[in-house]
């Protein structure tokens, strides 16, 4: 203990708390072990040093939080507000490092103390706070809009578990409860004092009042509390912090004394437990009615919040209701929080007694709404019976929203009934709904998509007769990454590279990144190129070989495919490939063959069965291509279990080749294949989503592209699509699907996989078999690219610098320009 004394701040150091040199970093982290954790340094677990250091790093975050905050209010400024059920922010520590530029002397510090910093930092766990590309795109545009100075909140649930861990048993997923917050959350902060009132169920009373205005009064069946928890968020380099605020749900009156001294004991508690259950888990499983209603609880919960702290923060800043628009715009990611729209309204009308007219010019011009989905079965809809009994208010108010709409729709396109009936809020088609996509559409002043392609289609289909109505409403932002994590953070050795080649501006302005093209034919230049690649492939190798026990050669062609299992992304397609290589080594064993690495991960949603099949089948295909001496090891595939922003940051720099071969018109961008792109991973890939766009940045001469377009799609099922004539026409493609059909691939289990193959043959929904032999051609162009080393370095050069178009800066800046209307603040701390 004699050490400690040596950590005693001398004359004229940095604070403790707030300064960034290695001393202060030191005392810091010792004060927060000994004052936070209750631990000496020599019986803290690595643990406990975790937490201490998590407790320094978000000191110095607070103080620009702070300094943030009051700029806010003293210089008016208008914040945006991203509401999102999902915000996927991964861990925190090394992104915060990193954006603090404290990285070097928290390594330093922790060192003196005989800690490692990478140990510390593969301690945390991951947020389950978000499943996919919705809510890590969320996390990218928070990071984004602190390092651009942009006054920003984002609002969402803070859900006690995430969706679930994934392990593979026996070839199968398997869903684990994620505790992610047993052992604590050091970055959070509960903010009791800033809670709202929510309410549900009950019925409504009309009257008029003393001046004749028709009033309506909610009486609800309950009533929940949300709590706010907040997380800093800080920019990059910049003092700016914004603040991630999520919403904890709580009894209104969490026990009942007079129950429980009556005896009933289970009833005494009955509310706590009803009420925090809103906030218990990410995506209850909403096949049963009880998980349908548990979602729309949960939306409506932490939209209300958020509206009404947007409302208290308008009057802390002494501005009358009328400013709202003008003092903050708030953006809806995809439908989860369209009920907005009906809220914001309700809390102008009923709470604050406002004219209708005035309030839904405020709410329009407040709101604006992204689509993330073509899907039809992902545009939500809530049948009309649940929605009200749960909201029996916002019914009322959302009738009322379409009536006057519908009056506006007939003024325009008189005698058009099927119109009216497609653009309806309620869907009167079998049992009514309400569509939650249309709600949000007319409560918005802006609609956009997510890439060139989703755009277009968003205006030609899903929303169509909307962008007939009002086409000055859409637009395009094509979703970006944020370079800081993804490569900054995720591939060290590259952003080395990187500055020591082109300078540091890229990290703030990725279009410098084309400053590579210089270089992309200088053979020593290529050599580190390749270096680096090769030691984060053989990183990769080492962490799937303790994750699945597989050993793979970091010297094979890394072939990755990571993203949510989902039919429409057709991991299906990859294995049907894979099989067939299977069978050209089973003919000819002596087959020249380049050697390949197929890596999977994702996770299927729990009661989706053909997604689950899929994982079974890719780990089936696996247990018999990787032990069979026929493969001699030019085959590996290995499903890696529990995808997700931590592990991701290890695969996407290992990726030689970037699988983003989803059908055509059917992913709304995709942000993974940005990633693979930004780390020098080349693209096999069709036309679909932000895919148009990378090819276009890039060139088709680095770009493998196959499969039919969008158009061809639609062509194809016009004429009544036959996927048995596909098999037919090619002998390769049959015996694929009769090896996988035979049980080879189950353990001579035949029964196993015959969903699977059925589908593909009588249905083949995504065109798996008409797009199979435009795949396994362009495969053999991969193969035969990869032979010439020169040439395939020069190709990944170019897809990292020809990224800067996909830098989530990007995106954010152009919300600001022509969506939000809002300009960078500077902050500084002297005050």
């Amino acid at each position: 203990m004699d050490d400690m004394h040596t950590l005693r701040a001398p004359a004229g150091a940095e604070p403790a708390r707030s300064g960034l040199g290695v001393a202060a970093l030191q005392r810091d982290i010792v004060d927060n072990l000994i004052c936070l954790q209750g631990r000496y340094p020599e019986i803290a677990t690595p643990h406990d040093w975790f937490m201490a250091l998590a407790y320094a790093v978000r000191d110095r975050m607070m103080t620009r939080r702070v300094a943030t905050t009051y700029a806010y209010v003293a210089r008016g400024a208008k914040v945006a507000c991203y509401l999102s059920a999902e915000f996927l922010i991964g861990p925190q520590l090394g992104n915060n490092l990193i954006n603090l530029g404290i990285e070097s002397n928290a390594r330093d510090a922790l060192q003196a103390l005989g800690i490692e910093l990478d140990t510390l930092l593969a301690i945390e766990e991951e947020p389950g706070l978000g499943n996919g590309g919705l809510g890590r795109l969320a996390a990218c545009y928070l990071d984004s809009l602190s390092t651009l100075e942009i006054p920003a909140i984002g609002y969402g649930i803070r859900y006690e578990f995430g969706i679930f861990d994934q392990e593979i048993r026996d070839g199968w997923q398997v869903e684990i409860t994620d505790k992610w917050l047993q052992k604590g959350n050091p970055w959070e902060i509960l903010r009791p004092d800033v809670a709202f009132y929510v309410n549900f169920g009950g019925r409504t009373e009309s009257s008029t009042d003393a001046q004749g205005h028709y009033r309506v009064r909610w009486i609800p069946g309950y009533t929940v509390k949300g709590v706010a928890c907040d997380t800093p968020m800080p920019g990059f380099r910049v003092n700016m912090c914004n603040t991630l605020r999520l919403w904890k749900s709580e009894a209104v009156e969490s026990f009942d004394l007079q129950d429980f001294n009556a005896g009933d004991y289970y009833e005494a508690v009955h509310e706590k437990v009803r009420s925090e259950t809103l906030s218990k888990v990410l995506y209850p499983n909403d096949e049963p009615e009880a998980g349908k209603r548990l979602r729309l609880a949960q939306q409506y919960f932490f939209v209300s919040c958020s509206l009404q702290d947007m409302l208290r923060l308008l009057k802390l800043k002494g501005e009358p209701v009328g400013r709202l628009a003008d003092m903050f715009s708030a953006q809806l990611n995809d439908t989860h929080p369209s009920i907005a729209v009906a809220e914001l309204m309700r809390l102008l009308v009923d709470e604050r007694q406002m004219e209708w007219d005035e309030a839904w010019d405020i709410t329009q011009r407040t709101l604006a709404y992204t689509n993330h989905t073509l899907l039809p079965e992902a545009l939500e809809t809530w049948g009309l019976p649940m929605f009200r009994d749960l909201l029996p208010r916002l019914l009322d108010i959302i009738y009322e929203i379409n009536r006057r709409f519908l009056d506006e729709v007939r003024q325009r396109f008189p005698g058009d009934d099927a119109r009216i009936a497609r653009m309806s809020l309620i869907d009167e088609n079998g049992a009514k709904r309400v569509r939650m996509a249309h709600l949000a559409t007319v409560g918005a002043h802006a609609v956009n998509g997510v890439a060139a392609l989703h755009s277009k289609l968003l205006e030609e289909t899903v929303l169509r007769d909307f962008a007939e109505l009002w086409p000055k409403r859409f637009r395009n932002v094509t979703n970006g990454v944020t370079p800081r994590r993804f490569l900054m953070l995720s591939n060290p050795a590259l952003a080395t590279l990187l500055d020591e080649t082109i300078g540091q501006s890229w990290r703030t302005d990725l279009t410098k990144l084309r400053e590579l093209g210089a270089h992309a034919d200088d053979a020593a230049f290529q050599d580190r190129w390749r270096a680096v690649k090769q030691e984060n492939k053989q990183t990769l190798a080492t962490r799937i070989q303790s994750a699945t026990g597989i050993v793979v050669d970091p010297n094979a062609l890394f072939d990755i495919q990571v993203k949510r299992i989902h039919e429409y992304k057709r991991q299906h397609l990859n294995a049907l490939y894979i099989v067939t290589l299977y069978l050209r080594l089973r003919r000819d064993p002596q087959l020249a063959m380049t050697p390949r690495c197929f890596v999977f991960g994702g996770k299927a949603a729990p009661g989706y069965a053909m997604a689950k099949l899929i994982i079974r089948l890719i780990n089936g295909i696996a247990e018999v291509v990787n032990d069979d001496p026929a493969v001699n090891g030019r085959l590996k595939v290995v499903f890696y279990p529990d995808f997700n922003v931590k592990n991701a940051q290890f695969i996407y720099p290992a990726a030689d080749l970037s699988e983003q071969i989803s059908t055509a018109g059917k992913e709304a961008s995709g942000t993974g294949n940005m990633k693979f792109m930004m780390n020098g991973a080349l693209t096999i890939g069709t036309l679909d989503g932000a895919n148009v766009e990378i090819r276009e940045e890039v060139g088709d001469e680095n770009f493998f592209l196959f499969g039919l377009t969008e158009s061809e799609v639609e062509s194809v099922r016009r004429a009544g699509y036959r996927p048995g004539e596909y098999v037919s026409g090619n002998d390769e493609l049959r015996e694929a699907l009769e090896l996988i059909a035979s049980g080879h691939f189950s353990r001579g289990d035949a029964a196993m996989f015959r969903p699977l193959v059925d589908s593909l043959l009588y249905h083949d929904p995504f065109l798996v078999l008409a797009d199979y032999a435009s795949y396994v051609a362009r495969q053999q162009d991969v193969s035969d690219a990869w032979q010439d080393t020169r040439r395939w370095t020069r190709m990944s050069i170019a897809n990292t610098a020809y990224a800067g178009k996909f830098s989530s800066d990007r995106a954010i800046a152009e919300y600001c320009e022509h969506i939000w209307k809002i300009r960078p603040v500077k902050i500084t701390l002297e005050r």
